[in-house]
């Protein structure tokens, strides 16, 4: 959610909301058709796995760094500009850069 709207509240499941800055909220998002004429926003993949870095205390280095490997295994090399380009954004890149080394080391 944008950062300084109001967070939901959500009885069940048990749900982390979390808040971005306004500017970097849109960064990332494609559209997913639920139903037919029906589109949702969605973080695609890039984003998702600098997400899950940037909160890996909470969800754990584990899966985070598991994301990490799927994508660039799916994404290739070709994957890593945009992955970059996201951290960059988000102030994430001194953690991204070093854990892509470290993937395709």
């Amino acid at each position: 959610m944008p950062r300084g709207t109001r967070r939901p509240t959500i009885s069940y499941p048990p749900t982390v909301v979390a808040q971005y800055a306004s500017k970097t909220f849109a960064l990332g998002v494609d559209r997913f058709e639920a139903a037919p004429g029906e589109t949702i926003p969605v973080y695609n993949a890039a984003r998702s796995v600098v997400d899950a870095m940037r909160h890996r205390s909470r969800i754990g280095e584990t899966l985070a760094l598991s994301a990490l490997g799927r994508y660039l295994h799916r994404s290739g090399r070709g994957g890593i500009s945009e992955l970059q380009h996201i951290a960059r954004e988000l102030g994430a890149l001194s953690v991204v850069r070093p854990a892509v080394e470290a993937v395709l080391a």
